[in-house]
């Protein structure tokens, strides 16, 4: 049989994540300047300097501010456009369906919490029940928080106003709220940290048994506040709500003095409660306000006993919640960016690393139950031993790509947009449902699984909450800038906007349903800059480049940039073109299962909707029912597929664009990407001979 090693297929994850040792590649042009070697993260392990001999973050963490400088920036969203295809459907399901949730019932918890009037409001159901409802949570007011980053964002990448003056009149009614309670703004009462406040003793294991008699722990109190904390600092910084910038800091000032009276041991003990991106958050604030203290505050969100081990480049990840991890890696990276302490820097390139290159499933998707369970690049182990159907938690992956930028921002190397792209084709624009603008809690990978999506107004789970956050902001990673010119990452149809520059950039491209893209120019004046337009490591062969229909004569490898620097102006025109090309992906502790992809596409068996409906499509329990081999559907039998050859001498394009058929096998199967599946059972790893 033919694994993943070998020369037939490419470079998997696991290697793009090592690869990354390597310098940035360049384009090598007659008329084009040469890309520099860009400092990127070393190989297995990364980390800069010797491996630390001590536990980085054993001492107290003092803070001081010295900002880095970025090597890239991306294009502030009211500059990018997207202007068609797959993106754009994405984006307009989720505006819809934001629009179709009134502002009063986002606020009702808030309201009742204060004693407010709720008017005639209807609550909200699912992780929004209201206290004094029969499910009421300990979560709610989490998506408020979401819908109010999202709001911004719909307003900054969208220009969206009315999405602005509903988010508006939300900042303005929290803040009498806050006001009513004494600077303190929450959906739940100060019960709930009166609890986790009773938290004492050496650190616990969250996974081991509890006492039956100690107190109950709150869910995850500092996880939502983050939440509404993180809308408050979008609100302000991509809407312009200055009152939003004012909460912000209320409810900073209200974390810090909460923190600041326990003790350090006391407060790490507390950190083993979920509170997700506090320090991101805090961190965030410190920079837009110039104000140390809440820099300060977000040190103590700093837990050491998931820190330390990265900072010595080792993978302890196994038992933990991942969705409440990622961000924490995030407040890392984003500390080293506001101080520059590379012990920071390191925590989040090693846990980059490490989750990517071997915690990930081939759609770049991780977890199972919302964990890790295993040891490291145990693939196929997770998917064997899986929870029901629950692999690949939607919040991990959205938080992975915020991860992802922040690393990218800092070497421009292009192969971080390999990872990216895979996973917002795969895992973001494949969890969205078509029309109704319903996400997904988990993207499951157990052979005869099918997606569910949540209800209008019954779930609210955190995947809904990221769901409406990812589909607001879709622009915002396409094109980057440096001094000398622009970066283009992906392949979506849309339009950047230099105003300092006058220099518009179109790209024209209907890929992935065509392996093809086109740059055209409409400048001001003639505009001396230089483009850089990523050439991704999935290509089957060196591109075709044209520029204003000439073909150039270029040597521009897979994993690099095509560099081209030039007086540009009005009409010039870039081509390029992208053969794709059938690959396997087998899984790191066993060759015989493997996944299939054309280009960064993932390929799914298609197996039908037999004994399939609309309840098991779509409901308040989605998330948390097993069904995808629940004795109601009919049995299914996935053949064990024996390879013929090269891949693409048994593995053929089908009648349809992007749709494949098996051949010489024991049954014919239809593999079409996993992003277009809906309403159907399907097949990712398959067990190959």
């Amino acid at each position: 049989m033919t694994s993943n090693h070998d020369p037939v297929f490419p470079a998997t994850r696991r290697t793009f994540a090592a690869s990354l040792a390597g310098a940035v590649a360049s384009a090598r042009l007659p008329a084009a300047q040469q890309q520099p070697a860009a400092p990127s993260p070393s190989a297995a392990p990364p980390g800069r300097g010797p491996r630390p001999e001590a536990a980085p973050f054993d001492a107290p963490i003092e803070f001081s501010g010295t900002p880095i400088a970025l090597k890239v920036e991306p294009f502030p969203m009211p500059q990018v456009r997207v202007a068609g295809g797959i993106y754009k459907d994405a984006a307009d399901w989720n505006r819809a369906y934001m629009g179709r949730l009134a502002p009063d019932r986002l606020l009702y918890n808030f309201r009742q919490n204060a004693g407010l009037s709720v008017g005639g409001a209807e609550p909200l159901g699912g992780w929004e029940s209201p206290a004094d409802g029969k499910h009421g949570t300990e979560l709610r007011g989490h998506f408020t928080g979401h819908f109010l980053s999202a709001s911004a964002q719909l307003y900054a990448s969208a220009g969206d106003r009315e999405a602005k003056t509903k988010a508006d009149y939300m900042v303005a009614e929290m803040a009498k709220v806050q006001q009513k309670l004494g600077g303190y703004l929450s959906a739940f009462p100060t019960q709930l940290f009166d609890r986790l406040d009773k938290l004492s003793g050496e650190p616990r294991d969250p996974a081991a048994p509890r006492d039956p008699n100690a107190p109950s722990l709150p869910w995850a109190p500092f996880y939502t506040i983050h939440k509404i904390l993180a809308g408050m600092i979008d609100m302000y910084q991509l809407a312009g709500n200055r009152q939003a910038l004012e909460v912000a800091q209320g409810m900073a000032g209200w974390a810090d003095r909460w923190s600041a009276s326990k003790t350090e041991a006391h407060m790490q003990q507390i950190l083993n409660v979920e509170f997700g991106g506090m320090a991101e958050s805090l961190y965030n604030l410190s920079a837009l306000t110039g104000d140390e203290r809440w820099a300060k505050a977000g040190d103590r969100f700093t837990k050491k006993r998931f820190v330390n081990p990265l900072g010595l480049r080792r993978d302890e990840l196994r038992g933990l919640h991942v969705n409440t991890h990622v961000p924490q890696a995030i407040a890392a990276a984003r500390r080293y960016e506001i101080s520059g302490d590379m012990r920071f820097h390191d925590v989040a390139d090693y846990f980059w690393y490490e989750v990517t290159g071997a915690r990930s499933y081939v759609t770049t998707g991780t977890s199972n139950g919302e964990s890790w369970n295993a040891e490291p690049r145990r693939i196929a182990w997770e998917l064997n031993h899986s929870r029901g159907s629950a692999t690949e938690e939607c919040c991990c992956s959205y938080n992975m790509l915020k991860l992802t930028r922040k690393l990218y921002s800092w070497t421009a190397d292009p192969r971080y947009f390999d990872y990216y792209e895979r996973s917002l084709l795969n895992m973001r624009i494949g969890t969205i449902h078509p029309q109704t603008g319903h996400t997904q809690y988990y993207l499951s990978l157990v052979p005869g699984a099918y997606k569910t999506f949540c209800t209008e107004d019954q779930s609210f789970w955190c995947c809904t909450g990221t769901g409406v956050e990812e589909y607001s902001k879709l622009n915002d990673s396409i094109y980057w800038r440096d001094r000398d010119g622009i970066y283009i990452n992906l392949f979506i149809p849309s339009e950047v906007n230099w105003e300092e520059k006058g220099f518009r950039l179109k790209q024209d491209t209907k890929f992935p349903d065509e392996g093809a893209t086109a740059l055209v120019v409409a400048a001001a004046r003639p505009n001396a800059l230089t483009l850089r337009l990523r050439i991704p490591s999935w290509l089957r062969s060196q591109p075709v480049i044209k520029l204003n229909g000439r073909t150039l004569e270029a040597a521009a490898s897979p994993g690099s940039y095509l560099t081209l620097t030039r007086t540009w102006k009005t009409g010039d025109r870039v081509e390029m073109e992208m053969p794709m090309r059938l690959t396997a992906e087998a899984t790191p502790d066993d060759p015989h299962t493997q996944a299939f992809l054309y280009g960064p596409l993932v390929l799914a068996g298609d197996f039908g909707a037999e004994g399939l409906n609309e309840q098991l499509l779509e409901g308040p329990s989605a998330p948390l029912v097993r069904r995808a081999n629940a004795p109601a559907l009919p049995a299914l039998e996935v053949p064990v597929l024996e390879p013929k050859g090269d891949i693409e001498t048994w593995i053929k394009p089908a009648d349809r664009p992007l749709t494949f058929r098996t051949a010489g096998q024991s049954s014919e199967i239809v593999m079409a990407p996993l992003n277009g599946i809906f309403g159907k059972r399907y097949v990712v790893y398959w067990q190959v001979s």
